[in-house]
């Protein structure tokens, strides 16, 4: 049985940068398969945009073309391949263009076929789960603090202020092979958001729930996500892909 829902996304300049590098996609196929891509391009002067649009339009041109999934073990696969050809073309025109010399971007993608739901992760744009009684992380952040954190080399309080938290330990399209966090697990209705670090570090988790539970469709919750972001600093590009279950579908 397939769950029901409904989608938005949307992406925002924020009140620091210049320009826009983070993209934001959610597709849909007949069979009712979801798609959800979030990237946070890097490399400024415009490279980290090519970097994120290349993936986000690598992925979901081979998701408007591909034929039904027969099963959540080939959608792992075919997802996990996309990733890594979407990695060989950034690289690729990095390397043969001077001007996209050292681009990359983060990727967060969540894939819903029937009953599994696949998030694959690369770098620090994050997922969650997201139901009425709270808010969980499924993504682990591929960041040097966050490395520091695991080993116990820094206390969790400590992650917020250190200097090198935004230092990426992994991003998409910077070396010619790949090294990809993908999971599958067993979805049973509940709301998925994806986000760039534009909005968790502008946000708290809280504040997210307790937007994501009110009453408004899914595009006036994402409007009042950004809006919130922004008025508590804007300090990066932010980029949102939100996939809501219809209530009578949740938790089934």
């Amino acid at each position: 049985m397939r769950v029901k829902g409904r989608f938005a996304y949307r992406i925002d300049i924020g009140r620091v940068r210049v320009s826009n590098e983070d993209q934001a996609m959610v597709l849909t196929n007949a069979d009712g398969d979801v798609l959800m891509i979030v990237c946070d391009g890097m490399g400024g002067h415009n490279k980290g945009d090519y970097a994120s649009r290349t993936a986000v339009t690598v992925l979901s041109e081979a998701f408007k073309n591909k034929p039904k999934f027969i099963h959540s073990f080939f959608a792992r696969r075919w997802l996990s391949k996309q990733i890594h050809l979407a990695n060989s073309e950034i690289y690729n025109a990095a390397f043969s263009n001077e001007a996209y010399k050292d681009m990359g971007t983060t990727l967060v993608a969540a894939l819903i076929v029937e009953d599994h739901i696949i998030i694959a992760n690369i770098g620090d744009s994050r997922a969650y789960s997201v139901r009425y009684e709270g808010m969980e992380r499924l993504t682990s952040d591929q960041t040097y603090v966050d490395y520091l954190y695991r080993t116990g080399k820094i206390s969790k309080e400590e992650i917020a202020t250190h200097p090198k938290r935004h230092v990426l330990m992994n991003a998409l399209g910077i070396y010619p092979s790949l090294t990809l966090d993908i999971t599958s697990t067993p979805y049973v209705g509940f709301s998925i958001l994806l986000c760039s670090d534009g909005l968790y570090n502008n946000i708290s988790e809280k504040e997210m729930h307790a937007i994501l539970t009110t009453e408004e469709r899914p595009e006036q919750k994402i409007e009042t996500l950004i809006k919130v972001a922004n008025n508590n600093g804007g300090s990066d590009n932010i980029a949102i892909a939100y996939w809501e279950v219809l209530k009578n579908d949740q938790d089934r």
